[in-house]
């Protein structure tokens, strides 16, 4: 299993409709196949300088692959992420054996 995350810092103000939008179609995301356990997080430490976070597991690098090629997630990248998204911190993750 593969755990993506990336916590980022939008342009738009803290409450705008801008924001909300933004985060209405980061959300769409969760529709491609093979994402699970998709999340929209509102960053509260102090300790950290972004404000959310989007995380979401795919089965394996197969799944995570079909994701990232996904027309629908090149689109967002192009035409939401990156005019809107003012800084970010991508991190994906597997289990270490217990």
């Amino acid at each position: 299993m593969i755990i993506h995350t990336v916590a980022f810092k939008l342009k738009h103000a803290a409450g705008s409709e801008a924001e909300g939008v933004f985060l209405d179609k980061a959300r769409a995301l969760s529709a491609i196949k093979g994402v699970n356990n998709f999340g929209v997080y509102r960053q509260v430490s102090a300790k950290n300088p972004y404000d959310f976070n989007l995380a979401m597991e795919f089965d394996d690098q197969t799944a995570y692959n079909f994701y990232n090629q996904h027309p629908d997630h090149q689109n967002f990248v192009q035409t939401v992420w990156l005019p809107e998204v003012e800084d970010f911190l991508e991190a994906d993750f597997v289990r270490l054996l217990d």
